[in-house]
């Protein structure tokens, strides 16, 4: 490969704007958008001075290397499938799929071609949850034991345009927020080894507030509140609560806790954010300075880390494995409150190497 990477995107919808931009700041040649309404990529093109194509130019144009799927959820999976049979590596917003059957699908395939699948968040990136690697591998507060994540919110209906897919398969608490926390877990922590869960659907239907669908309701067809624990390969025991079902909550959104001491880690769904540590002889918790690196919105990042990962030819961070097992561990938690049991998760990744801004460490 010379020049820089040509990667395409599909999908332009809102999200896409702080991709498209942040790729082209990182450096690399976004060479067309497309979308299944052209004329919404054809907006897009417009803002940033890019070319939309039909879908069938993009996956037949032998000089884009890289799709970046930002399609709706349900269909990451088929689209992701096309690029892949078109030859092309892909790079998709989370979640890899909406269900574990879909997500072998798209690993097996890339694995048959031969390409790249990553997948977002790619926040686990930034310089916040960089540093909370940093304090981890250093053994800052000793060995890890325990860990919480919580999310906690009323839901989507008072502010979002369309909220309806929330509710159904696919969404909810755990599968639209949760592939943020159950990453950052597992790249602090390794992957999980088993698991069990609770999980409800507390209200049946939901009333938009929010326009234009003011007033009309949606029949709720996914757990709204769930519960799990889980146990990771490298010994820690994590309590887990994704929540679209709570007015108002006064948790913490990741600690981690050591023999040592404990880590408080920043919202996983930012790059940068707070870090704070108490150690067993300390009085009170201490903000700890972030390490260099990106504490801006810079979704995208984790395209560019691929990139440069083919070209270098090695591991890349926010990788297609990693994204499986998290699909693998949301699915999990439903079929362990549905069996009243523990899930034993077969599925394994690599915890990704420590990054620094320039990309190795």
């Amino acid at each position: 490969m010379e020049g820089k990477t040509k990667i395409a995107v599909i999908g332009c919808g809102n999200i896409s704007d702080i991709y498209i931009k942040n790729c082209l700041a990182f450096g690399l040649d976004v060479a067309a958008c497309t979308d299944v309404d052209m004329s919404r990529a054809e907006a897009k093109a417009g803002l940033f001075g890019l070319t939309a194509r039909p879908l069938t130019d993009v996956l037949s144009d032998p000089s884009i290397e890289i799709i970046v799927n930002l399609t709706p959820p349900n269909v990451h999976a088929a689209v992701s499938c096309a690029a892949l049979e078109a030859g092309k590596h892909v790079y998709s917003e989370k979640p890899l799929a909406t269900n574990r059957a879909n997500g072998v699908e798209v690993m097996e395939l890339a694995r048959s071609k031969g390409l790249r699948i990553g997948c977002a968040p790619d926040t686990f990136l930034g310089a916040g949850l960089q540093t909370c690697r940093k304090l981890l591998d250093e053994g800052v507060i000793g060995e890890p034991v325990a860990a919480v994540a919580f999310f906690m919110g009323r839901g989507m209906e008072m502010w979002h345009p369309n909220p309806d897919f929330f509710y159904q398969p696919g969404g909810g608490p755990m599968f639209d927020v949760g592939p943020y926390y159950l990453t950052a877990l597992v790249s602090l922590l390794g992957p999980v080894q088993r698991l069990t869960g609770s999980s409800r659907i507390s209200f049946p239907e939901r009333l938009i507030t929010s326009q234009p669908l003011a007033g009309t309701k949606i029949k709720v067809n996914t757990p709204t509140h769930v519960t799990g624990i889980l146990d990771f390969v490298s010994g820690p025991i994590a309590t887990v609560i994704t929540s679209f079902d709570v007015w108002a909550a006064s948790l913490p959104r990741i600690e981690i806790y050591g023999s040592e001491g404990s880590l408080s880690v920043p919202d996983p769904n930012i790059f940068g954010g707070s870090v704070r540590v108490k150690l067993a002889q300390e009085q009170e918790w201490r903000d700890v300075p972030l390490i260099e690196g990106h504490t801006a919105n810079s979704r995208g990042l984790g395209v560019s880390e691929m990139a440069t990962a083919i070209r270098e030819i090695r591991p890349h961070r926010a990788s297609g494995e990693m994204a499986f097992h998290v699909l693998d561990l949301m699915q999990s938690f439903e079929e362990a409150s549905t069996s009243g049991q523990h899930i034993a998760i077969p599925s394994r990744c690599e915890r990704p190497s420590p990054f620094n801004v320039m990309g190795t460490l």
